[in-house]
């Protein structure tokens, strides 16, 4: 009681701007920093992986993927510490170290001059960025999944209790931040990705792309301390997930012991905890458990949905990004899901759902996530039709029993190739045959091949010996014009080009190059650039982020709602648990499944989940629902715990406490 009380002094004392308490501007401000620090680094990370280590699309997408699963399980250890050991505000500063850190040491990673001791533009020891990114997406993974139960719940700690309003406030404030941060980070993030860069050579700028993340993580942290007086601050209260495991594991041995027909059988197994644990909390934990058991198909939804920043960016690099009035990057796709969902969920909440009530249909809770599975089938579908279009556009590369070979002819003349045991060549002067490139949006590679009779200096390029040649890639921002001038001695000429997504060109020099002023140049195209347009992709995002509003917001408020308010916290943990399982599937599929064409795994996914979303609907057609406060009144009352006013007066305060949270609840889907 003396604890209570000093308590309230303190919220008594706490500042207020406007009827909200000053603390929690810090926290906002913090929030929104850290999303823009994981959403950003997240954001660029597959083509990272693909394009700067050079692992293929499936290591990249298993290793993203990985990552991501990792981020949704230690939100457990991060509650586990907070409410048993050292409290939300501890909790959040310690890991948010470990956070920043992490962001740091991946920025670092990123820097290619640190190996590149010759200078050519080509990390020389892969091993230590590998390892120094691995290094810093396990801080980053421990950082941000350790705090994710923290921060809005130490948010919602700060309000007294006259200011239920003003919390329902912050929790909408708290959701637009998050939103707001992966948004501008999707955003921004790949434009700096797509700068060039460099100590020795320019490069595609992956330290900036990755370290402006990490300085809005330090930035976050910063702020959330600057804010340490103001805070109220709770102490550990006891983990109820630690309670229930113990309680689960004790039924299960008991069960063990007594598992001789001679015992009699109980009506539930979690009764065999009735020795130890009392009655109220195994009945919560029966609560819970009937809705874990929903959760066991979920992963294949999160299968899915995650593959946005892996795949489907991939998928994005082989297409053109030209939409008139900007050029849109690759990883840029990725914004188009928090655009809809600000969009889509006030339509669905203020529109839809109401006008299928008034139909007279029963679109209840668990038909909604059906239906949300199904649309983020279609999406896969979707994904699958793009895919087989820009097959159609890519050319035939070698199978892996297959060599590239290219063959130029500098020479004056007509030359006939040879190539054991009996293919021939015929090749006119300055001519190219037989080349293969792979395509990447919003670049260009560009092949010089020197036949100019002394050294050559070009812009952009070392200096090139004669007869000679040097590949370079050229990297763009957007669909630019380059100049390039020549140059040997006083003589110099510049001829321009402009780029498409994905080409590959070769330019032949010859010997009359400055008596022509450049005209002379032979250019030939190796690879057509990518035909396939991005707002192709745009269905499947509609698609998936639909599925993600039903699915998504409908499964966190019917979970709320069929558990008792002190196990929310272990429904959640189930919730995030299904995240990361479904990334873990993904990891499996990429690595073993190796089908040979892309749209093949797409419509392997969509049809796994097919599956699956008939499997939950049996599931859910069987599920009745409950009215948790209800069954905990009733095994009250048998206890004798409390009189039949009291329990009325309980109930009514319970119903009015969750209808003012609803909104709160729903609103944190994306934390």
């Amino acid at each position: 009681d003396e604890k209570m009380d000093e308590t309230k002094k303190t919220k008594k004392k706490t500042a207020e701007c406007c009827g909200y308490p000053i603390s929690i501007f810090f926290i906002v401000v913090n929030e929104f920093c850290e999303r823009f620090s994981y959403y950003g680094m997240r954001a660029v990370l597959v083509l990272y992986f693909r394009y700067f280590l050079l692992w293929d699309d499936d290591l990249a997408t298993s290793i993203y993927h990985a990552f991501v699963a990792l981020c949704y399980l230690t939100p457990i250890l991060g509650a586990i510490i907070a409410d048993s050991w050292l409290g939300k505000f501890k909790t959040i500063i310690y890991l948010s170290i470990v956070y920043a850190i992490g962001q740091v040491t991946m920025a670092v990673s990123t820097i290619h001059d640190i190996t590149d001791a010759n200078r050519d533009g080509t990390p020389d020891n892969f091993t230590f960025h590998t390892a120094l990114s691995m290094l810093g997406l396990v801080l980053i993974a421990l950082g941000t999944g350790g705090i994710k139960p923290c921060v809005a719940a130490f948010g919602g700690d700060q309000f007294q209790e006259h200011q239920s309003r003003q919390l329902n406030t912050f929790f909408s404030v708290f959701y637009l931040c998050i939103n707001a941060g992966s948004l501008l980070s999707t955003l921004i993030t790949p434009v700096l990705r797509a700068q060039e860069c460099g100590i020795h050579t320019q490069q595609q700028c992956y330290p900036l792309a990755f370290g402006v993340p990490a300085a809005l993580m330090v930035v976050s942290l910063v702020v959330f301390i600057s804010g340490s007086g103001m805070y109220i601050k709770t102490d550990p209260e006891g983990n109820i997930m630690w309670s229930v495991c113990k309680c689960i594991g004790f039924a299960i041995k008991n069960r063990f012991r007594h598992r001789s027909s001679r015992y009699p059988k109980r009506e539930h197994w979690m009764d065999w905890a009735d020795e130890k644990y009392d009655k109220l909390l195994i009945a919560q934990i029966k609560m819970v458990l009937k809705v874990l058991f929903l959760y066991i198909p979920l992963p294949m939804f999160w299968t899915l949905f995650d593959q946005k920043g892996s795949r489907w960016t991939l998928q994005a690099t082989t297409m053109t990004g030209d939409f008139g009035a900007f050029i849109l990057q690759p990883d840029q796709m990725q914004t188009v899901n928090p655009i809809l969902i600000l969009t889509l969920v006030p339509i669905m909440d203020r529109l839809i759902f109401p006008l299928i009530q008034k139909c007279g249909l029963n679109f209840s809770p668990l038909k909604r996530m059906t239906v949300g599975m199904l649309f983020a089938a279609m999406a896969f579908v979707s994904a699958a039709l793009v895919q087989i279009e820009i097959d159609k556009t890519l050319p035939n590369f070698p199978s892996s029993s297959e060599s590239q070979l290219k063959v130029v002819n500098i020479y004056n003349r007509t030359l006939n190739v040879t190539i054991s045991p009996n293919e021939h060549l015929l090749i006119d002067s300055f001519e190219v045959q037989h080349t293969f490139r792979h395509t990447f949006s919003a670049i260009s590679r560009c092949l010089f091949v020197n036949g100019w009779t002394a050294d050559l200096n070009i812009t952009n390029l070392d200096s090139i010996e004669p007869s000679s040649w040097c590949l370079t890639a050229v990297l763009l921002v957007s669909l630019l014009r380059r100049d390039f001038v020549l140059r040997h001695g006083e003589q110099w000429c510049e001829f321009s080009r402009k780029f498409g997504f994905g080409a590959s060109y070769t330019f032949l020099i010859p010997s009359t190059v400055f008596s022509t002023d450049c005209a002379s140049i032979i250019e030939v195209e190796d690879m057509k650039p990518n035909s396939v347009h991005m707002a192709l992709q745009i269905p499947q995002y509609f698609l998936i982020t639909t599925g993600e509003v039903m699915f998504s917001v409908t499964g966190l408020q019917f979970s709320y709602s069929q558990a008792p308010k002190n196990m929310k916290s272990v429904l959640q943990a189930g919730w995030l648990c299904t995240n990361a399982v479904g990334n873990i599937i993904v990891l499996i599929v990429a690595e073993l499944g190796k089908l040979p064409k892309q749209w093949a795994e797409y419509v392997l996914f969509a049809s796994l989940l097919v599956a699956v979303s008939i499997v939950f609907s049996i599931m859910a057609y069987f599920y009745t629902y409950i009215d948790p406060a209800e069954i905990e009144a009733q095994i009250r009352k048998e206890q004798g715990l409390e009189s039949e006013e009291k329990e009325k007066e309980t109930l009514e305060m319970e119903e009015i406490d969750e209808s003012q949270k609803n909104d709160q609840e729903v609103k944190q889907t994306k934390i």
